[in-house]
């Protein structure tokens, strides 16, 4: 069996999982890594600069900032890979670019695919309550999220799984499921199932700003924003005193239904943690934040 070339593409933690499982394939070579420039690091919170480790390993770096610019689909051509795979990047796969590898380019997509087709599905899994997960290895074709499905890794979401808990859990599921299809894929078996569109939901793109808190909401809701959108996402976020307050993490609380107040003011406050009154007389307890280096006076009122 002759060695297969891949065409390596992204610029973030799925895309460094991806090239040490094909590194350490025997019938793989890495033709080379196509990523953002580390000046252009700002574009991806979860962005990993994939240079150094790949240089390590003899793998040509070809930097790119629009992965369907002509200039960059010449470079690209010039690799000679036999299959592309794009794991974490932002931008959609143009026709020329598909092109360049007709039905060989492979996907990653956080999610149990045909569900959350779109962007930040590891948020808007926590957000949506989905109690079943999965990665999925999918071909790309013309569509967003849509083409025939290579393998997929279900596993649970945890009652208080966290952004970063989950992002951790899809990493094993794309390590696991590149080890078990790098040799049939080197092999020319190549699975494709069809996804049932019946089945398909999607995600709509969130923005930093979709992290600020309304604290009339329910104090388990108010977590279910936190833990969604923790790191190495921007954060949940109020207002205190004018500045951002980022809340990484926090826990419910029974003392609500104790005290009058308005949601968002805070009821309690110790050295290390303060508690906010929410909706409906609940409460949360915030045990870890930035900006404000001490935790916020008793009886401010947040996010105004």
């Amino acid at each position: 069996m002759s060695t297969k070339r891949a065409l390596l593409i992204g610029a973030v933690e799925t895309t460094r999982i991806a090239f040490d499982a094909i590194t350490r394939h025997s019938g793989w070579d890495v033709a080379a890594v196509v990523t953002l420039d580390p000046a252009l690091a700002e574009r991806h919170s979860d962005f990993v600069d994939l240079g150094p480790v790949a240089r390590d390993r003899g793998c040509p770096v070809i930097h790119v900032d629009n992965i369907n610019r002509e200039e960059t689909l010449s470079a690209l051509r010039d690799t000679r890979a036999d299959m592309a795979f794009v794991m974490g990047w932002s931008q959609i796969c143009g026709t020329a670019f598909r092109e360049l590898f007709p039905d060989r380019v492979i996907g990653y997509h956080p999610a149990a695919l045909p569900r959350l087709r779109g962007r930040a599905a590891i948020p808007w899994t926590i957000l949506q309550q989905e109690p079943i997960t999965a990665g999925t290895l999918f071909w790309i074709d013309a569509g967003t999220d849509t083409g025939a499905i290579l393998d997929q890794h279900f596993f649970h979401v945890a009652p208080m799984e966290t952004a970063a808990s989950l992002y951790a859990k899809h990493m094993e599921a794309l390590a696991a499921m590149l080890d078990r299809s790098l040799d049939r894929l080197a092999a020319g078996d190549m699975p494709r199932k069809n996804q049932d569109e019946s089945c398909a939901t999607w995600a709509a793109r969130r923005t930093p700003g979709d992290g600020r808190i309304d604290w009339a909401q329910r104090a388990e809701d108010v977590l279910r924003l936190i833990r969604a959108t923790g790191r190495p996402y921007p954060g949940a976020f109020t207002k205190a005193g004018g500045a951002d307050l980022r809340i990484w993490s926090a826990v419910l609380s029974d003392i609500g239904a104790r005290h009058a107040a308005r949601p968002g003011q805070i009821v309690l406050r110790t050295a290390d943690c303060f508690t906010v009154l929410c909706g409906e007389n609940t409460a949360l307890t915030a045990t870890r934040w930035s900006g404000p280096d001490k935790p916020p006076r008793l009886h401010i009122l947040l996010g105004e």
